[in-house]
């Protein structure tokens, strides 16, 4: 059914427009019908297929208007079955992986009423003390932005009337992951430069992609409160980008303009947020109230705006199909669909990375293998923003294993809590240790630790899991550590102690299996480090695309220029005194963005350039990078190949190393590929301030590698007459 929007909006009344501009948050069941038969044009899910069909009903039956209602949900990692959190799909380096979730997401949430999810974080994350780090891709702007269009192609699909399909919603506009020392919902200011080369460009990539809708963030940005600013919302976002779709803002994010000192009430919030550009207000005061009085007059708030914002939500629910079909067939929560539950294993399967190996994993198919740590009998393997009906993990590592390696002969003892440890529970692990030829020890964040208001000041593991593994390290016995995590966290006092580390991130319903299946060498792992892991919090925020300094720090007598395979190790730094360093740290990180180790070898050979000096006309139509992959070892595996480039000399300090490509391929023993990256101008640009983007004449360094090994070139950019 077409809807004539312009005609049924000149039939509005000022407080039938206001109506369609908010979603209340957190009604309660009497407070969401009476907002309902008001008008009101949107609403969290209720939370079922039938309650969403009342509503509706209601919505569009018994108003005068008739205007269906946008359901809105956080559907960030699953409805029912979860699926990893973003920050492991990243690790995956394969965004077919973040599609896959969001299509099953899509399809289980709409199938219960949902059609909008606030999905999916495009925040550039590079303070792993922020807690939210759980939510984003990490820390790098190509790969955030990959996964981030994934992510709207599978929430959104080839069409947003299907019966399957979420308006996506890109948060949090913008900078919201440089909150000052990561601290949520925390004040930020930057150079307009860092502004558009580092968080703008996720966002600019997703409305690209066609995301329906984007988030206001929670923070200032230089002093003007996101949910305020103009010249964001809506200079660069809809009238430079050209964005058409619906700006939300996030919970009582509006009403906490007043927190910020900018307003003086929430009447006066309103007026900001709606006329710098939010078109939907989320909580906060009423925008009419149950007399049906309007909050703001239409001399108070342009009229005009206030259109422009209610044209978008109908549009929006024009492309959703729902002034057609406003009602979903009820069905059960499709938490027992085994097929959903396979897709979310084999996702998961790909996002582990092996950090260290010393030769422990995989695993032996017999023996005596103790299990220990607070993960090894836990079901705490959901993560960060999962809902209370989600699907639960049927099983414990414990179980896993055992089914995994039943040839093993398998002991399994606690030793700790998540943050508690007794000297007889160490002791028991320690004895149950020595009767075993290996120890496994499962440890990491519980789910709460990371996600929203989930900052911490120690990234370290909670002192209890710390003492687990020193108790069981001294004691002489072979251990590999399992981390579940929603962050990088610091490892320095424990990893060179332990013979294999295994980063597990938080896998979902499925993350058992999955890890076991790793540790068997059933899976091979591949992942990659989507975000820096620091050797101290002190480093932080730390990121593998730094800027250079006057006073590089020289390794071997070499300046340091950084980036995945660059040599990072020294006792202290003394003697080389006047340069860029911590004088009680190694240099560098404990493991840089990419870095990933698999069961297997690959060698990389034969790097090429389609040219190596090209005119600025001539790299508009892009030349080819291409190399060899050949699996060395003797399983089957997967490699990722990064592509860098470096702006040797620019009239404006550049990154070390920027990431302008990436291809994950399977290879079995022997089996070699050749990986092709097409490059361009827009791989060699770079904002010159905040403005203006350019391309400069002169020298790039190219390089191709794995996280282990790598490959440069010299491409040459000459000047065009």
């Amino acid at each position: 059914m077409t809807v004539d929007i312009e005609s049924l909006i000149a039939r509005m009344t000022w407080e039938q427009k206001l109506l369609q501009l908010q979603i209340v948050w957190r009604p309660d069941a009497a407070e969401r019908e009476a907002l309902l038969r008001r008008g009101i044009g949107s609403t969290f899910w209720p939370p079922s297929a039938e309650e969403t069909n009342a509503a509706q009903r209601i919505a569009v039956e018994e108003t005068g208007l008739g205007i269906p209602l946008l359901v809105g949900l956080d559907v960030i990692h699953g409805q029912f079955t979860i699926f990893p959190t973003p920050l492991a799909q990243a690790a995956s380096f394969d965004p077919a992986v973040a599609e896959l979730d969001a299509r099953v997401s899509a399809t289980e949430a709409r199938s219960a009423g949902v059609n909008w999810t606030f999905s999916p974080m495009a925040d550039v994350t590079r303070d792993p003390r922020w807690g939210r780090v759980v939510e984003g891709f990490g820390e790098d702007p190509y790969l955030s932005s990959v996964f981030t269009v994934a992510k709207v192609a599978g929430y959104q699909g080839r069409d947003l009337a299907a019966g399957d399909a979420l308006a996506a919603c890109l948060k949090h506009f913008v900078a919201y992951g440089a909150a000052e020392a990561g601290r949520d919902y925390n004040t930020t200011d930057m150079s307009g430069r860092r502004l558009r080369e580092t968080y703008l460009e996720t966002f600019r990539a997703g409305v690209e992609g066609g995301a329906a809708t984007v988030m206001a963030a929670f923070n200032a940005l230089n002093g003007i409160p996101m949910h305020a600013n103009r010249e964001l919302l809506t200079g660069i976002l809809k009238d430079e980008w050209g964005f058409e779709g619906v700006v939300v803002g996030d919970a009582d994010g509006v009403a906490q303009l007043v927190n910020h000192g900018t307003v003086a009430d929430e009447r006066g919030a309103v007026i900001a947020a709606i006329e710098a550009g939010v078109d939907i207000v989320m909580g906060g005061s009423l925008l009419v109230d149950a007399d049906g009085a309007a909050l703001v007059a239409p001399g108070e708030l342009s009229v005009a705006r206030v259109d422009d914002a209610v044209r978008r939500v109908l549009r929006l629910k024009q492309r959703l199909g729902l002034f057609e079909h406003p009602y979903t067939a009820a069905a059960a929560p499709s938490d027992a669909s085994e097929r959903y539950r396979s897709l979310a294993r084999q996702a998961a399967e790909r996002c582990t990375v092996l950090l260290t190996n010393g030769g422990a994993l995989p695993l032996p198919a017999s023996g005596r293998v103790l299990l220990a740590g607070p993960h090894a009998r836990s079901l705490d393997h959901l993560g960060a923003w999962v809902q209370h009906f989600a699907s639960p993990v049927r099983e414990t590592l414990a179980d896993a294993l055992a089914a995994e390696l039943p040839g093993i002969d398998w002991d399994a003892v606690d030793g700790c809590g998540f943050f508690d440890a007794t000297e007889d529970a160490l002791a028991e692990a320690v004895k149950h240790a020595a009767d075993a030829d290996l120890v496994v020890v499962a440890v990491g964040e519980p789910s709460r630790l990371s996600g929203e208001a989930s900052s911490r000041s120690d990234i370290a593991l909670p002192e209890a899991q710390r003492r687990l593994i020193y108790a069981l390290a001294d004691a002489g016995a072979r251990v590999v550590v399992v981390l579940a995590t929603g962050r990088p966290l610091v490892v320095e006092d424990w990893v060179e102690r332990v013979d294999a580390l295994l980063c597990v991130w938080h896998l979902g319903s499925e993350a058992p299996a999955a890890i076991a299946a790793t540790l068997s060498g059933r899976v091979n792992p591949g992942g990659r480090v989507p975000m820096t892991f620091p050797r101290a919090v002190g480093q932080v925020p730390i990121h593998y695309d730094h800027e250079r300094t006057a006073r590089p720090p020289r390794t071997g007598g070499a300046l340091l220029a950084g980036g995945p395979m660059a040599e990072l190790t020294g006792p202290n730094n003394t003697d080389d005194y006047y340069t860029s360093k911590f004088l009680d740290l190694p240099l560098g990180p404990r493991f840089d963005f990419g870095h990933g180790l698999s069961y297997t070898t690959f060698e990389l050979d034969g790097f090429a350039l389609s040219r190596a000096v090209v005119s600025a006309d001539e790299l508009e139509a892009g030349i080819e990078a291409n190399i060899t992959v050949r699996n060395t070892g003797e399983k089957a595996g997967d490699d990722v190949v990064m592509l860098f480039v470096t702006d040797e000399v620019a009239s404006v300090s550049q990154p070390v190393r920027r990431l302008r490509g990436f291809s994950r391929v399977t290879l079995q023993p022997g089996e070699s590929t050749r990986v092709g990256f097409r490059i361009d101008g827009d791989d060699l640009r770079f904002w010159a301030d905040g403005e203006h983007r350019v391309l400069e004449p002169g020298d790039f360094a190219v390089t191709v590698g794995d996280g282990t090994t790598e490959q440069r070139l010299t491409l040459r950019l000459e000047h065009t007459a």
